[in-house]
């Protein structure tokens, strides 16, 4: 999969995009990373890319001639794939438009800056606006990264464990079960029982269970939408009278 992402800050990505996961996924040919700088677009001496508010304000607002240039020589006149643009406005990110995106062979994403873009990128360039969070950033470059991140563990052979991304929370429309590892007992807090025990069945049903009971107790509102067997449902009963 192809990411290219416009920025005015294209050193932020190489740290996060050259370690672990995703540099090991890129090396295999999995993922492909190509981080333009908008500035280069520009059309002045000065590379401007910024100028004031039409009708007053705070702030500067992102020009449109350098965005568009810089997407459109790097993309085509018609690109072929969804055009992002990292914004408190869009939609907010989940796990399901992750799995959504990674469907896709390339995703381009704009990270806006200052008081934001000029509104006719919105209208005549973006295909998508996507938000990670009611909450305001000084830019997209970090919701960037954590889309690639999150759209990346959908990409089959990114994860060194093939299911890793079914586990994870959210990826069932539940919060995932607790995790434990060696030792056995650490300060007399002990792991439990069941899963020393071998018995997979068994293994399945704990974390099963504490998944629900996890999601109940944090995020109850998951349990709305998420697909719940009879046997979930059962477990779901008893956990709620235990609560009560």
């Amino acid at each position: 999969m192809r990411f290219d992402v416009f920025t005015l800050l294209p050193e932020t990505f190489t740290p996060y995009l050259q370690a672990s996961i995703l540099q090991k996924a890129a090396e295999r040919g999995l993922l492909e990373f190509h981080v333009h700088n908008i500035r280069d677009y520009a059309l002045d001496k000065h590379h401007t890319t910024d100028d004031m508010p039409y009708g007053g304000g705070g702030g500067m607002v992102m020009k449109p001639e350098p965005i568009f240039a810089a997407v459109e020589n790097s993309l085509g006149a018609t690109p072929g794939c969804p055009i992002i643009l990292l914004t408190p406005q869009g939609r907010v990110f989940n796990q399901k438009i992750a799995r959504e995106l990674a469907n896709h062979a390339q995703v381009a994403l704009l990270c806006g800056r200052y008081e934001g873009v000029d509104e006719r990128i919105r209208e005549h360039l973006v295909t998508d606006e996507i938000s990670i969070g009611d909450f305001v950033l000084t830019g997209g470059e970090l919701p960037a990264l954590i889309l690639i991140d999150a759209i990346s563990r959908h990409i089959p052979g990114v994860l060194g464990d093939p299911t890793g991304a079914e586990d994870d929370s959210h990826a069932s429309g539940l919060l995932e079960y607790p995790h434990y590892t060696r030792p056995p007992e650490f300060r007399g807090w002990k792991v439990p029982e069941v899963l020393l025990s071998g018995d997979h069945g068994k293994i399945e049903h704990w974390r099963r269970t504490q998944a629900l009971r996890r999601t109940l107790a944090r995020r109850p509102d998951l349990l709305t939408h998420a697909p719940l067997s009879p046997a979930d449902q059962k477990i779901l009963a008893g956990l709620t009278a235990q609560s009560d």
